[in-house]
C-alpha cells in the first residue's frame, strides 16, 4: 500500500513525499534518498521501495529538494540533510535504517553524522568518498551543470533538477563515516561508470562502527536492479546486529 504526503524541513521547503507499507509485522522504516535528477516515483526507486515493502519493510521516499515536484533548490547533499531529518521525523516507532543513493547517500551521512546514534545504521549506495570528479566526459559535464550558470539552467531545463549556487564544500563523506554512531553498511558496483570501487572501500577503511562493504559485479551507478538484493542484505546485517 502506497501513501502521499508532504514533508516541510527545518529551513522551511515543502517536499512531496510517499510511503510504502509492508505487509505483515513492521520489521523498521527505511527513508530511501534518492540520487541526482531522481524521485520518488522513478522506476528504478519504486522497484527498490516495493521490494522493501514485500520483505515487511515500511519505506518512506520523497521527491529531494530541486527535485521533481518539490520546492527548493538541491545543494549536493549539504541541506539535504534537512530532508532525511524530515523524513526522519515521520516515523512514530520502531528502528530507523536510512538508505541512500549516490548524492542523496551523502544527505543521509551528513544527517546521521549531525545526530549520532538517532538511526539504526545507514546504507550507502554508490557514494563517493571525497569530493572530485572523474576524469572522463561524465565528470566534465557534472563539473559544467553544477559551476556555470548555463550548466545550471540546463540542468532545470533538460534534467528538471533546480540546482543553488556553489558554495564551499562541507566535511566529505570519508570523514561523516566516522561520525555517524551507527553501523554503515556499502554497496558499491565494480561497473559503477562515474565512482570507482576505491571510493567504496576508502569509506569502509575510515569508518569508526561496524561496516559491511559489498562490491558488486556488474552493477553501475545507483539503484539499479543488481542493487536490490545488495542493498536487503545490508538492512538485514544492521537490524541483526540489533539482536
Amino acid at each position: 500500500m502506497t501513501e502521499t504526503f508532504e514533508l516541510i524541513t527545518a529551513d522551511g521547503v515543502r517536499l512531496d513525499a510517499r510511503r510504502w507499507t509492508g505487509g505483515g509485522a513492521r520489521r523498521a522504516t527505511v527513508v530511501l534518498v534518492h540520487g541526482f535528477a531522481a524521485s520518488s516515483t522513478e522506476s528504478k526507486v519504486v522497484a527498490v521501495a516495493e521490494r522493501l515493502a514485500s520483505v515487511g519493510l515500511d519505506v518512506v521516499g520523497y521527491d529531494a529538494r530541486g527535485h521533481g515536484t518539490s520546492d527548493g533548490e538541491a545543494t549536493l547533499g549539504d541541506l539535504e540533510r534537512h530532508d532525511v531529518a524530515a523524513a526522519r521525523g515521520v516515523v512514530e516507532r520502531g528502528p530507523v535504517v536510512l538508505l541512500g543513493a549516490s548524492v542523496g547517500a551523502i544527505g543521509a551521512l551528513r544527517h546521521a553524522a549531525d545526530a549520532p546514534g538517532s538511526v539504526a545504521g545507514v546504507v550507502t549506495v554508490s557514494c563517493p568518498a571525497a569530493w572530485r570528479l572523474p576524469r572522463n566526459a561524465r565528470g566534465v559535464a557534472s563539473a559544467v551543470m553544477t559551476h556555470t550558470p548555463p550548466g545550471r539552467w540546463a540542468a532545470s531545463r533538460y534534467l528538471g533538477v533546480r540546482i543553488a549556487r556553489p558554495t564551499p564544500r562541507p566535511a566529505p563523506p570519508v570523514e561523516l563515516v566516522r561520525h555517524i554512531g551507527a553501523p554503515l553498511a556499502i554497496v558499491h558496483g565494480r561497473a559503477d561508470p562515474f565512482i570507482p570501487a576505491a571510493d567504496a572501500e576508502a569509506l569502509a577503511s575510515a569508518a569508526s562502527e561496524p561496516c559491511r562493504l559489498e562490491l558488486v559485479s556488474g552493477m553501475g551507478h545507483a539503484f539499479e536492479a543488481e542493487s536490490i538484493e545488495p542493498i536487503l542484505r545490508a538492512i538485514d546485517g544492521i537490524l541483526d546486529l540489533r539482536l
